[in-house]
């Protein structure tokens, strides 16, 4: 297991209950490189659940590297400052973009 898979296979333990509440969102992970692969993330009822690989029709979808990506969870990486520098790439739903480090308690 890589870091990454590592990461999504704790994911739904990570998640911060409160800041969930209310939500229903799913947020794709696309990670290129070695350690790579695709997640998606479903937020519902107060609950999280991860599926590996893609899923239908999610409300965002964030690519980055493996190892940008293990940066940004461990807190080494800015998540603005990715984004702005070409490392994090985001389509959809930016709100939910600005919601992800409240959500899954990275750093």
């Amino acid at each position: 297991m890589s870091q990454v898979s590592d990461f999504f296979a704790a994911a739904p333990d990570k998640v911060n209950k409160d800041k969930i509440a209310g939500m229903n969102a799913v947020y794709q992970f696309n990670i290129d490189g070695p350690d790579g692969g695709q997640w998606a993330v479903k937020l519902a009822d107060g609950d999280a659940s991860v599926i590996e690989g893609a899923a239908d029709s999610p409300n965002i979808t964030i690519s980055m590297t493996d190892e940008n990506f293990v940066g940004l969870v461990t807190g080494k990486l800015n998540g603005q400052t990715a984004f702005l520098t070409g490392k994090l790439k985001i389509q959809g739903d930016m709100t939910l973009a600005m919601k992800l480090q409240q959500v899954f308690n990275f750093g």
